[in-house]
């Protein structure tokens, strides 16, 4: 059994080298019934620790353009082309769009309702139409809610160097 998960780990880490982003796959320390595993992608030595929640970003972020933080937050979606971005669940209606520092590593695109940690810079973004409509492209969405979009708004945004998914299923 050793050797055939051992053999299955070596696999995972080449397809994901292969994909343009380092994976790493660990499980905490300690005896669990069931054994958190989670995935880094990007910088592999980002870890948990220090993560705040989005409540907490939200009052944190008051009266500031831009923050350097490390987050925990729900997937609500992931890029279905690519996984060259996500959203996550800010706990207060909100959304806020996370991509990856210079276009460098990709999400797994079926990471949608998993928790993440993500490290990097949050900020207030104005989206254009072209870029609008270029998401709504990569979720699927239908030519008319492409064509509805008429005008630019802005968004939380974060551009993160690393990411934790735990790979366990979702929230």
């Amino acid at each position: 059994m050793k050797k055939i998960l051992a053999l299955y780990l070596v696999s995972m880490s080449f397809f994901a080298m292969s994909c343009g982003g380092e994976t790493k796959t660990e499980e905490p320390a300690g005896d669990t019934t069931a054994k958190e595993q989670v995935e880094i992608y990007g910088d592999s030595s980002i870890t948990p620790d220090g993560a705040i929640s989005m409540t907490e970003f939200v009052k944190a972020i008051q009266g500031k353009d831009s923050m350097e933080v490390k987050l925990t937050a729900t997937i609500n979606q992931c890029c279905k082309k690519k996984g060259c971005w996500m959203t996550v669940d800010m706990e207060n209606g909100e959304e806020m769009r996370v991509t990856f520092k210079d276009y460098g590593f990709f999400v797994p695109k079926n990471a949608d309702g998993m928790k993440a940690t993500f490290q990097g810079w949050a900020f207030v973004d104005t989206i254009s139409v072209d870029m609008q409509k270029h998401y709504l492209e990569d979720e699927g969405a239908s030519k008319e809610e492409i064509d509805a979009i008429t005008q630019a708004k802005a968004e939380w945004s974060f551009v993160a160097n690393g990411v934790i998914i735990n790979s366990n299923g979702k929230k």
